[in-house]
């Protein structure tokens, strides 16, 4: 299934980022959850549950539907139930 921006709006994102430096050195993962409130060709918002609002870019090349089931949070143990879509992005940091 194609992911379009409007499909996204009030849906549950769960997001996997693994930041590497330029040498392929992995520095961090990041996993979160929250509710898509912009959906956008700037911008995709995620209202996580803490209410902090992260930004992603709006390449939905990166966002797939989820499929059921619970999904566990290494960073955290937190179990997310049934998210609408995953979204997992790799990232290089400059030195």
């Amino acid at each position: 299934m194609k992911v379009a921006v409007e499909d996204l709006l009030g849906k549950v994102l769960l997001v996997g980022i693994t930041y590497y430096t330029l040498g392929g050195e992995l520095i961090e993962q990041k996993q979160f959850w929250g509710t898509v409130v912009q959906a956008d060709d700037q911008s995709i918002k995620i209202r996580q549950a803490d209410g902090e609002v992260f930004a992603l870019p709006p390449d939905l090349r990166a966002i797939s539907p989820a499929a059921p089931g619970d999904y566990t949070l290494r960073s955290t143990g937190e179990v997310v139930t049934d998210p609408d879509f995953l979204s997992t992005w790799t990232c290089t940091k400059p030195d």
